[in-house]
């Protein structure tokens, strides 16, 4: 029996990994997105669905023959108004469940964040650490998994994964800046002195935390995903400078006056950096994975380290053609101009 998965958001930064993995292993996929495809090795591979989740007619159109789901479609932070985000990250989901259910999907997977914890408390953080989202895209996370929970058991087999911010190659988004800031040699500023630990996680390490919730026994679960070796933030950025031989220095800025600026700015939507980036970038941040290493076998391959040095060494190899690349996703870079001014200044 041939099994075709559908991807919403397939065209964004986890959507074309996600497909990648899953045509080498023979499955037929399609992508859902309202943006292009503009990633050329699938061109050709996989069926192409221009569509939004918030309409429930173009999903049902689109979900037919469809044996399993990959819901990765999101409004990010930087979208910054709830109507956007709650239409998206909320009715969307809810569109996708309920059409899930009338094509009797064998099995959906729901990419939420550890957005939903909020700033942390005490770390590491663990699958039933009480949810404290701050921001509409933390609340909006919560409240679509409770959406997916209340058809957990019933009519819908489905895995919730809540992953640490996560990159590899053709990651940009935020990190450009930094990115950008290390291959010209200029100062990279962090918020205090960098000696938190920090968990990222590596885009193929989720790829594989799907593709194993999407083929395993294990259902109706929620799992943290997150890098298994991570350092502070210091120790972390330190090694890419180093190994690229850049001239950049790392810069603290003092927490406080610099999240009021960075506040000020996110009100008057002049800066990419949303409460959520600024307000957990200066303090420990780290989620236990050990309910997937056990229950679902999942073990991430990657470290910090490794994973910023891959995401910067194709930043640095493609720079010449992201450079005009100016949006609101993780596969383009943000608007940094105030920011770039600022650091200037």
């Amino acid at each position: 029996m041939s099994r075709r998965v559908l991807i919403t958001g397939g065209t964004g930064f986890l959507g074309v990994h996600t497909a990648r993995r899953f045509l080498r292993e023979g499955w037929d996929v399609s992508l859902f997105d309202i943006a292009p495809l503009t990633a050329r090795d699938l061109t050709g591979q996989v069926t192409y669905i221009k569509g939004d989740v918030r309409h429930a007619k173009a999903l049902d159109k689109a979900m037919r023959g469809v044996t399993h789901v990959v819901h990765t479609a999101a409004a990010l932070p930087i979208q910054r108004t709830k109507k956007s985000i709650f239409s998206t990250n909320i009715i969307g989901t809810k569109n996708v469940i309920d059409v899930s259910v009338k094509h009797s999907i064998t099995r959906l997977i729901f990419i939420s964040s550890t957005a939903v914890y909020g700033i942390p408390e005490y770390v590491p953080e663990k699958e039933e650490t009480p949810l404290n989202p701050i921001g509409y895209y933390g609340q909006s996370k919560v409240e679509a998994e409770k959406i997916c929970q209340s058809h957990m058991h019933k009519d819908l087999d489905i895995t919730i994964f809540r992953p640490k911010t996560f990159l590899g190659p053709e990651r940009l988004g935020v990190f450009a800046l930094w990115f950008e800031a290390i291959y010209t040699g200029h100062r990279v500023f962090i918020l205090g002195k960098g000696n938190n630990k920090y968990q990222l996680l590596a885009v193929s390490d989720v790829v594989d935390a799907i593709y194993k919730g999407m083929t395993s026994d294990v259902t109706n679960e929620i799992f943290n995903l997150g890098a298994k070796d991570y350092q502070t933030w210091k120790k972390d950025l330190q090694f890419v400078i180093k190994y690229d031989k850049s001239r950049s220095k790392l810069t603290g800025l003092p927490v406080i006056p610099a999240q009021f600026i960075l506040r000020l700015l996110d009100v008057l939507h002049l800066s990419p950096l949303s409460l959520w980036h600024y307000k957990t970038m200066p303090i420990p941040s780290h989620v236990s994975i050990d309910k997937a290493e056990k229950i679902l076998g999942w073990h991430p391959s990657k470290s910090n380290q490794d994973l910023l040095l891959e995401s910067y060494l194709w930043y640095k190899q493609h720079r010449n053609k992201i450079q005009s690349t100016i949006g609101e996703t993780h596969r383009v870079s943000w608007n940094f101009r105030i920011l770039n001014l600022i650091s200037r200044l």
